[in-house]
């Protein structure tokens, strides 16, 4: 019967096949298995290694725990059966899709920029209270306005 092992704290640079060299000498070893992420394609750091039999998979997980591979000490434990999710799973966020919002502003209109509050069309880079909330402040400092005064 084949036993899973759990391997964590991967160099990010090893392989399988460098990886199932070093585990070999505890037993064969059927199969190693290092996800990638999904988005770069690269490892993620940890590897999932079945051994052919019990006593090998066993002589790993006492042995190799905390002993250093690629020159990184490793995590070794006895691989767990992935947790069933309850009701359906959640939607992905798809980032960059949304309606762009400029930044800090929090009520009307344009919203004034950077830091803008209750902007409107004015606002710029320090906010305050210009635009449509009156005044002919906002720019890169702010300010609170006053009335459409020139």
């Amino acid at each position: 019967m084949s036993t899973k092992i759990f391997v964590g704290n991967l160099n990010f640079q090893a392989t399988e096949q460098e990886l199932q060299d070093f585990l070999s000498s505890y037993g064969a070893v059927q199969e190693v298995f290092m996800p990638k992420d999904r988005e770069s394609g690269r490892p993620r750091g940890f590897a999932f290694v079945t051994f052919e039999d019990d006593a090998a998979a066993q002589a790993a997980l006492e042995s190799l725990n905390g002993k250093e591979f690629a020159g990184r000490p490793l995590t070794v434990n006895e691989a767990r059966a992935k947790e069933e999710r309850s009701g359906p799973r959640p939607p992905r966020r798809e980032f960059g899709s949304a309606p762009r919002r400029e930044f800090g502003g929090d009520r009307g209109g344009s919203r004034g920029g950077f830091g803008g509050d209750r902007g409107g069309s004015r606002g710029g880079f320090g906010g305050g209270r210009g635009g449509d909330r009156g005044g002919r402040s906002g720019g890169f400092g702010g300010g609170r306005g006053g009335r459409d005064e020139y």
